[in-house]
């Protein structure tokens, strides 16, 4: 196709060297990738409906550590998707890092009360002291 035209003659060769712009880029992306691989940011996909309550936000305590359950009973970490057994050992061996662990549980509002109390169980045999994640009822859009 290119031959009639003599195209690919006509294109410039490409850079021999690499210029300060492809450094730019690369630390852009790894800047990205390390600001949005915190996990002060939500995996994508992962919807929540919290429940509410009054006051919610009156409460607010600064927490060391997280999970997310969902509606379904799936468990996730820092780590990804884990069954209780395996939150048991993270829970013991986090809280041997931290001088004052304290959980902070974002589970959807139908998650099943007997897992919430086996996830409150595991934290407090670990040590850890428990938040649960709520929305404040007084305030429209949940006070976020």
């Amino acid at each position: 196709m290119t031959r009639p035209l003599d195209l690919a003659g006509r294109l410039r060769p490409e850079p021999r060297n690499l210029d300060a712009l492809f450094f730019v880029n690369v630390g852009l992306l790894a800047l990205f990738f390390a600001v949005f691989g915190s996990r002060f940011v939500l995996a994508p996909g992962l919807k929540l409906d919290l429940p509410t309550t009054t006051g919610a936000r009156a409460v607010g305590v600064a927490t060391t550590h997280y999970i997310t359950v969902i509606d379904s009973g799936t468990i996730y970490s820092e780590r990804g998707p884990i069954g209780l057994r395996e939150l048991r050992g993270w829970l013991a061996a986090e809280a041997k890092k931290t001088t004052r662990p304290t959980l902070l549980v974002r589970a959807g509002a139908n998650v099943k009360v007997g897992l919430q109390a086996e996830i409150a169980s595991a934290a407090a045999d670990a040590g850890f002291g428990i938040v649960w994640a709520a929305e404040d009822a007084a305030r429209p859009g949940g006070g976020r």
